[in-house]
């Protein structure tokens, strides 16, 4: 495997248990959102979040599997990716 392949794999896993994770919040928040108010405030940063990291991981996917099949367009799928991965970077900066 190619070190460019091997980040965007890093990228791949690290997003992919990103958004799995927020989903599971995301559950309990359903679950319990009525007992606790506070859970209210923060559902909208939490779907804000969960839909970014879920654009990342299929950005990320899409990446992946053209570096793996030495597509043509892999070149513009990683252009993507790294500018998808500093879009959620400037997101997140205070």
């Amino acid at each position: 495997m190619r070190p460019l392949t091997a980040i965007t794999g890093i990228l791949l896993g690290s997003c992919l248990a990103i958004t799995v994770s927020l989903g599971a919040v995301l559950f309990v928040f359903l679950v319990l959102g009525d007992e606790y108010p506070r859970v209210q405030h923060e559902f909208k940063p939490l779907l804000i979040s969960l839909f970014l990291f879920l654009g990342m991981t299929t950005i990320s996917a899409l990446s992946f599997y053209t570096l793996l099949i030495n597509h043509a367009t892999r070149w513009w799928a990683q252009g993507l990716l790294w500018s998808g991965l500093a879009a959620t970077v400037w997101y997140y900066l205070p």
